[in-house]
């Protein structure tokens, strides 16, 4: 299982498009961009069919030090997360 970087992204984009490395590189930032700023706002982002991105509440835990053992205190946090669509589900399996 190959890990896909964003130079590869960007050249797959190329291939199937026709756009520039430039354009295609433009439009992937643009995307990523656009994620981060709706998941900062509190907003999701749903693309039918592949998936939805969105920002959850971690609610504050108690954890243990992995080296002594003491108990302590995780605070609250917010994190991104996907959820895979149906379509992406099934071409992964």
């Amino acid at each position: 299982m190959a890990k896909l970087m964003k130079n590869d992204v960007v050249s797959s984009i190329v291939e199937q498009t026709g756009l520039s490395k430039k354009e295609a590189t433009a439009a992937v930032d643009a995307f990523t961009a656009t994620v981060s700023d709706a998941l900062s706002n509190g907003d999701s982002v749903g693309l039918i069919g592949f998936g939805t991105f969105e920002a959850r509440v971690r609610p504050a835990r108690t954890g243990r030090n992995p080296q002594t053992g003491e108990p302590i205190e995780i605070a609250e946090k917010t994190v991104p997360v996907f959820k895979a669509g149906k379509k992406l589900r099934d071409a992964a399996s």
